[in-house]
């Protein structure tokens, strides 16, 4: 980051990189790419103004309570390291990529614990949008939120990576769920599947059939679906599928989880 500094100077850099500012171009660059895709290929016709007013709460509670809350309890984070010696000899991009790999594989067990009934209420808004696309994965409730990033705090000490490193991991977890897999476009199978989570296969996951409401709990990787018994195979399920939870709730109630 200090090169960074010195290119740009010290207060354009401070500027840029204060989190309301830092934040706001992530969200404008994101909503630019994404809603352009969207656009090229549809995979469904979808009723923005049924949706968008959940999704700009959901987006007011992440950035004034998640973010700031989240900034707090980092401070607490650094001090924490009970095993470094163990990977720190190895390359970084090699920790990175475990830290990675453990993180994913906690994002996969509290996903399940979601889908309990002792929390599935907690995570009953996220699965209420009846249509698809990219910012509809942002509708999480606030102990949601703090729940999912839990696995990636938990890795944290035992790669021996710095704090941007995990912060960069969470944000790059957030792109992948919130926008990457609930994105509206027409996927064809390929390869990439075998290996990552994509819009189709994710989609199945937030079918109104409660048959699929226990499949394809992966976040990154589908190698966890596919170990735990939680795969469908997406070219098996009829791509006409229709989303949310399929009974009527108080709004007040979805959001705070309760």
């Amino acid at each position: 980051m200090g090169r960074i500094e010195t290119f740009l100077g010290k207060e354009l850099f401070n500027f840029l990189f204060s989190p309301a500012v830092f934040f706001s171009l992530l969200f404008l660059g994101r909503a630019v790419f994404f809603t352009t895709l969207e656009m090229v290929r549809p995979a469904r016709k979808v009723s923005y103004r049924s949706v968008i007013w959940n999704d700009l709460v959901a987006c007011g509670l992440y950035i004034f309570v998640v973010i700031p809350a989240a900034r707090y309890l980092s401070r607490f984070v650094p001090g924490y390291h009970p095993f470094p010696a163990s990977v720190s000899h190895l390359p970084l991009a090699l920790r990175v990529a475990l830290y990675f790999i453990l993180a994913d594989f906690g994002h996969y067990w509290v996903h399940r614990l979601h889908h309990t009934r002792y929390f599935w209420q907690m995570h009953k808004w996220h699965h209420s949008p009846t249509y698809m696309y990219w910012l509809g994965g942002v509708r999480a409730t606030i102990p949601q939120q703090f729940m999912v990033n839990v696995p990636y705090i938990l890795a944290y000490p035992f790669v021996d990576i710095s704090p941007w490193w995990m912060g960069l991991a969470i944000a790059v977890s957030s792109t992948v769920q919130n926008d990457w897999m609930h994105m509206n476009v027409t996927w064809r199978s390929n390869w990439l599947e075998w290996v990552f989570v994509t819009p189709r296969y994710h989609h199945i996951h937030h079918s109104d059939n409660p048959q699929h409401y226990t499949v394809n709990m992966a976040n990154l990787l589908t190698v966890w679906d596919r170990l735990f018994g939680t795969y469908i195979n997406p070219d098996k399920v009829d791509g006409k599928l229709s989303f949310g939870i399929g009974e009527q709730q108080n709004p007040v109630r979805l959001v705070l989880g309760i």
